[in-house]
């Protein structure tokens, strides 16, 4: 089986071209490739296949094995990987509020539905970073999925472990719990993570983020996700923590993320209440996986 290893700000995936391969059991090879001692080393494998309502389709399957709906750095490695390895052919130039529109675009199949991203290319042609529209935030508890009342989950009262904390809870195609705090390096992520991430209020688990808002235009956050544990980064995650810093007053829709592999772009834009993304996406090396 070839490969591709690629990473989206150091949220890196094993990447398997299905245009030319065949996967029969990916949640089991995602077990198998992840494991960063006795595999490749990963944050999981993500397929990229044919699709027939988009240029492409992608999948992701977590360290874990369970298959998860979206992630926002896997899609610009896919996009990014689709245009240079002529997948297919690019459409025309993306808008991006706020910003100058991107050359070219394509249109990728998720768990979340069809999204297009914007590409931008260097004097070779290749992606440097990729702008997703990652449509718009899902906020009524019953959809996230969370057990509460209401119409929206925002600054909600939870006890974990003893402590009192205020949950605000978003879905980008994939569930997420925001909690904003003073500094995100006292946190024991590696504590509390998992304990919130398979509570009994999140019937699908959920992602958990840490947030500390350094001004209206700036946050720093760490993240414990879903099926994987603690990442570098986590581009829906980065969306979700945009919105729930709005939502509690604590931000500006257009505003920088910075995450422990590096820094990405956001915006909630007002006029279509779609939240865009823009980052690096970078191919690290190809091999081949012995098949057993």
């Amino acid at each position: 089986m070839r490969f591709t290893k690629m990473h989206g700000l150091g949220n890196d995936y094993v990447y398997v071209n299905c245009f030319e391969e065949k996967i029969e059991n990916p949640g089991k090879l995602a077990q198998t490739v992840s494991d960063r001692h006795r595999g490749i080393g990963a944050d999981g494998l993500i397929l990229i296949d044919r699709s027939q309502t988009a240029d492409v389709r992608m999948r992701i399957f977590n360290t874990d094995g369970s298959e998860a709906e979206m992630c926002g750095n896997g899609i610009r490695c896919v996009a990014k990987y689709s245009y240079e390895h002529k997948l297919a052919e690019a459409g025309g130039p993306f808008p991006v509020p706020g910003h100058p529109p991107c050359p070219t675009s394509l249109n990728i199949e998720t768990g979340n539905g069809v999204l297009t991203v914007g590409l931008v290319t260097d004097d070779n042609n290749k992606v440097e970073k990729v702008c997703v529209n990652m449509g718009q935030p899902i906020l009524t508890p019953k959809d996230i999925p969370v057990k509460l009342p209401g119409e929206k989950v925002i600054e909600q009262p939870i006890e974990i472990i003893g402590q009192k904390m205020l949950m605000t809870c978003v879905s980008m195609g994939n569930p997420h719990a925001v909690f904003f705090c003073d500094d995100v390096g006292l946190i024991e992520l590696e504590k509390i993570g998992p304990i919130i991430e398979n509570h009994k209020l999140f019937p699908s688990r959920t992602n958990v983020h840490f947030v500390q808002v350094d001004n209206p235009t700036e946050f720093t956050m760490r993240t414990w996700e879903r099926g994987s544990g603690i990442t570098l980064a986590c581009g829906t995650g980065a969306c979700a923590c945009c919105v729930a810093a709005v939502l509690t007053s604590r931000g500006k829709r257009a505003c920088t993320a910075h995450l422990p592999g590096g820094e990405l772009d956001l915006n909630w834009c007002e006029e279509d209440n779609c939240v865009y993304m823009t980052g690096p996406a970078v191919e690290v090396f190809e091999g081949t996986w012995p098949e057993k």
